[in-house]
């Protein structure tokens, strides 16, 4: 049987995670939502299972794990680029990112 290239851990859930390497142009079936992936997304990371408005909740686990910066398209890689942390500062994060 074939695994899914990314898993949605709560049927909340606007991402799933990808459970590999996924490749840009790759289409992802994610609990029933269909999207090609828009770039290459590393294992273990977000992808946009529909829509997300800027400014939208992104919802992973069914919590709020932050906000979105920008409109993120479904099959986007939800990131630093375009995500906000409900938990961690800008200022902290990119503080830890230089050290």
């Amino acid at each position: 049987m074939h695994e899914p290239a990314a898993i949605v851990l709560s049927p909340a859930d606007n991402v799933a995670v990808t459970r590999r390497n996924v490749r840009a142009g790759e289409v992802l079936t994610m609990e029933g939502d269909e999207a090609v992936a828009c770039s290459d997304v590393p294992l273990g990371h977000k992808i946009a299972r529909r829509f997300i408005p800027s400014g939208a909740e992104v919802v992973k686990y069914g919590m709020a794990i932050g906000s979105a910066t920008a409109n993120v398209q479904p099959g986007e890689w939800v990131h630093l680029h375009n995500l906000k942390s409900n938990y961690i500062s800008t200022h902290t994060r990119d503080a830890r990112a230089r050290s």
